[in-house]
């Protein structure tokens, strides 16, 4: 468990050290999950982004167009909290969108994922089976200004 906590407080840090434009980046070899694990993942992670963020109706997401199971499960969950997610890259002149990057990665025979836009980073350990996926560790969270 202490392997566990250590390396989760050093991905959030490093999340932070990453560059790109905004400085935020997508993973780019994601873990398999099974549908029900990707579903249960993205909708923990969307419930605890919107408490970061703020209010649906006023925040436009811009996420990065991927066909895994993750991405689609997580834009469909904040779509169900009221948020428009933006995957195709057009964004109308009066919209500033918020760029929202993640990744899923294993560790320890556990699934780390994180959410990260300009201003917070989360990050949360899950065990999965074939059947969802369970915290498997507390949330991190890592405030930006």
């Amino acid at each position: 468990m202490r392997k566990l906590v250590v390396f989760i407080i050093a991905a959030t840090v490093l999340a932070g050290c990453q560059t790109a434009e905004d400085g935020l980046t997508t993973s780019s070899t994601p873990v398999a999950l099974t549908g029900p694990a990707a579903s249960a993942i993205a909708g923990d992670m969307a419930s605890r982004l919107a408490e970061q963020i703020g209010p649906a109706g006023t925040t436009t997401l811009k996420m990065e167009k991927d066909s895994s199971d993750f991405a689609a499960a997580l834009e469909a969950a904040l779509k169900g909290w009221g948020y428009t997610v933006i995957t195709d890259g057009k964004v109308g002149k009066d919209v500033k969108p918020v760029e929202l990057a993640y990744s899923i990665d294993g560790a320890d025979g556990q699934v780390l994922a994180r959410l990260s836009t300009p201003s917070v980073a989360l990050g949360r350990a899950y065990s999965t089976s074939a059947a969802g996926a369970t915290p498997a560790s507390p949330l991190s969270i890592m405030q930006r200004n």
